[in-house]
């Protein structure tokens, strides 16, 4: 996994463990870090973690999406 993929899975890691805590004990650390819900900085790490679901998903599914050499 190069550069990209790792700070995809960093990302996605904080976002497992955010969700997890809203889950188990209703506590959003992201909101509470960087002021609430609706800050810009929030939104912003939110959408981070989004974007980096997607490229780890599409870092996963590209072996299986390459063309068959015969």
């Amino acid at each position: 996994m190069k550069g990209l993929g790792w700070i995809a899975l960093l990302l996605v890691v904080i976002g497992a463990i955010n969700w997890g805590l809203v889950g188990i004990a209703q506590f959003d650390l992201v909101a509470f870090l960087f002021g609430g819900q609706s800050a810009a900085l929030s939104r912003a790490v939110y959408s981070l973690v989004g974007i980096a679901g997607v490229a780890l998903l599409a870092l996963q599914m590209r072996p299986a999406m390459a063309p068959q050499r015969s």
